[in-house]
This record gives C-alpha cells, sequence and structure tokens, in this order.
C-alpha cells in the first residue's frame, strides 16, 4: 500500500484461457478520485483485468483489494462499483430516469432520495429532459451518457468503463471524451478505463497503464509514456516513432555517442548504461526533429534528401532519408515549411536530450 489511499490494489493476477496467459502476475494500484486507462492492443489483457476486477470473470491466482477489503473471490453485487459497457447495457422496457434509478433501488434506497439523485444526475449530464422518454428513443451519444449517469448515481467506490465510447462516431467520441473528463473532475470519480484508443488514453487520463501479452509493459503519465517510453514496443505502440537499430559507442561528457546507420555519429543525454553497451534501438518523435536552417545549431544534425512530403492540414510530414538504412520522420507546422518538395536537400536536428537508448530487449530500456 502506498501513502496515497489506493481504491484498488491488484497483488499478482493471473488468468489462463486454456493455453494462453491472458493476465501474467499483474500489480496495479488505483488511488482515491484517480483516472488510469489500461491501454493496448487487442489480447494484451486489459479488458481481462477489468472484468476480473468487476467480479465477472474468475481468476487464477492472485488477489485484489477494493477499499482496502479482499474483494477476489466476492461476488460483482458486492464489490461497489459502477460499470459502463460498450453497449450500453440499458433496460428497453425502462424510461431513462428508471434506468438511473435501478442501482439506488438494487441498494434499498427511498424513493425520495432515488428521485433527487435521479435529477441531479441528469442535471450533471444535460439530459434533463429525456427522463420520462425510453432508450431507443435516443442517440447512441445520449445512450452513453444515460449509462454513463446511471453508473456514478450511487457514488460506488470505483467506476469501470470498457470502451464506452468505442461504438460512436470520431466527433461524438471527442465530444464525450471531454465530457466524461469533465464529470470526473467535478465528482471526484476513482475510474479505471479500457480503451485501445491512444488518443483518448492521452486526453483523459492521470495515468496510463499499457499493456502487452498479458503483462503491463510501462505505466506512467501520458507525457511519460510518451516522451520517456521505457521499451520499444511502448514507443512504437504510442504515436508516430523514429526507431533506428545502432551501437554504443562510447561516453562524452555526460552524454551517449552512438553510431546509426545511414546517419553516422548521435549524442544521447544520459550515462552510459550498465545493462547494455552494444546493441540498442535510437528513439525519437517526428515533432521534436527540426528542419534547420542556415544558422541553426542542434546536437545532432543531418543533411539529406526529402523521400515524400504529405501534408495533412496544419501539420506537414517529411520522409527524409539516410542511404538505405534510415529514414526519418519529421512532423513540422506546414506554415514553417511551405516550400519544401519531394526530391529537396534539407538540414534536420534534435538536441541530444530528446533522443533515447532503447534496449533491444521489447520489455526493458537500455
Amino acid at each position: 500500500m502506498t501513502e496515497k489511499r489506493n481504491k484498488l490494489t491488484v497483488r499478482g493476477l493471473t488468468k489462463c484461457y486454456g493455453s494462453a496467459m491472458a493476465l501474467d502476475g499483474v500489480n496495479l494500484e488505483l488511488a482515491d478520485g484517480e483516472f488510469l486507462t489500461m491501454l493496448g492492443p487487442s489480447g494484451s489483457g486489459k479488458s481481462t483485468l477489468l472484468w476480473a476486477v468487476a467480479g465477472l470473470n474468475e481468476v487464477d491466482g492472485g488477489q485484489i483489494w477494493i477499499d482496502n477489503q479482499e474483494a477476489t473471490s466476492a461476488p460483482a453485487s458486492q464489490r461497489d462499483i459502477g460499470m459502463v459497457f460498450q453497449n450500453y447495457a440499458l433496460f428497453p422496457h425502462m424510461t431513462v430516469a428508471q434506468n438511473i434509478s435501478f442501482p439506488l433501488e438494487m441498494r434499498q434506497v427511498s424513493a425520495e432520495k432515488r428521485a433527487e439523485a435521479v435529477t441531479r444526475s441528469l442535471e450533471m449530464i444535460k439530459l434533463e429532459h429525456v427522463a420520462d422518454r425510453y432508450c431507443n428513443q435516443l442517440s447512441g451519444g445520449q445512450q452513453q451518457r444515460i449509462a454513463l449517469a446511471r453508473a456514478f448515481v450511487a457514488n460506488p467506490s470505483i467506476i469501470l468503463m470498457d470502451e464506452p465510447l468505442g461504438a460512436l462516431d470520431k466527433k461524438l467520441r471527442d465530444h464525450l471524451q471531454l465530457e466524461i473528463k469533465r464529470l470526473h473532475e467535478t465528482l471526484k470519480m476513482t475510474v479505471l478505463y479500457v480503451t485501445h484508443d491512444q488518443e483518448e488514453a492521452m486526453v483523459m487520463s492521470d495515468r496510463i497503464c499499457l499493456m502487452n501479452a498479458g503483462r503491463i509493459e510501462q505505466i506512467g503519465t501520458p507525457e511519460e509514456l510518451y516522451f520517456r517510453p521505457r521499451s520499444i514496443f511502448a514507443a512504437d505502440f504510442l504515436g508516430e516513432s523514429n526507431l533506428i537499430s545502432g551501437e554504443i559507442t562510447g561516453q562524452e561528457d555526460d552524454r551517449i555517442v552512438v553510431n546509426l546507420p545511414g546517419l553516422g555519429k548521435v549524442k544521447v543525454a544520459g550515462s552510459m548504461p550498465g545493462k547494455n553497451t552494444g546493441k540498442i534501438v535510437h528513439f525519437t518523435r517526428p515533432e521534436t526533429i527540426e528542419v534547420l536552417a542556415d544558422a541553426d545549431i542542434r546536437d545532432n544534425m543531418f543533411y539529406s534528401k526529402v523521400d515524400d512530403v504529405i501534408v495533412c492540414g496544419a501539420i506537414t510530414k517529411l520522409f527524409v532519408q539516410f542511404g538505405d538504412d534510415a529514414c526519418l520522420k519529421v512532423s513540422t507546422l506546414t506554415s514553417r515549411t511551405p516550400q519544401i518538395r519531394k526530391g529537396d536537400i534539407v538540414s534536420v536536428g534534435w538536441n541530444d536530450d530528446v533522443g533515447q537508448v532503447l534496449a533491444q530487449d521489447q520489455r526493458e530500456a537500455a
């Protein structure tokens, strides 16, 4: 346990489906009031973990603690959780108000207090005018907001959300991301959220738990995972990246010196790693590499030909080729590079503090 109160603690959780290991000794802590998103590809174990916390599947080993009470074998009805599903799971024979009131009825809350709570919940999601409608009379976005209200109306210890925006179009999804974020901040809810959408995780989360093959690959703030990934998998999964295999050749003051085929000598801020002094992968984000003017100076600077130019509205993507071995992706504002065309020779560069050395081992940084 940490000093800050944990709503959820998972220790050594394992789950197998036949010979397939869905959860491989997972440890996780969720603090009171935190929004933690589990992100990862299909089959990484994120939904399996969420459903184990919900009590909707039985684990093979490990422990689950909710509010400092062991809940590993407790039925779902005794775990004090709210749940939001991708398909809404609303009751079609009930009105909106009756759907939201249902969890309170199960807790035997009085009719008067139920009515007050439903009114407050509808005000929170700005849908007071649909209280007496049936759910099939509402849009998908409205139905998902009703599902959210039903999840938080009873003030559960933890709200679990399993890809709740996956069935919605992008514009509505973007709107509801901000809506859920607002509700979280207003109500101080503790949320465990599952998505495969990277942007969704970056926008909404206090921390992101990146999962891979049933294990936690890395956990941290969105900024930590994006700018300081600890493995090749983390660097490659989240956003766009330049990953070039190379070799450490030495140390100059407080910088590691690596040799990258096609580019040559590259400097990276940091001390020589103790575990790996040979083969490595050099990592940078495309937006941290700049197209340089003649007077610009960076720690790492190179001239080469632009192999392709893709204009994506306000952002332009350049692909700068270095021989047959390396191609750097560079993302820059279109307004700053209006004249660059395919075949142009450009100078690109970056400072040593934006690059990173990763170990060839997918699960461990050098």
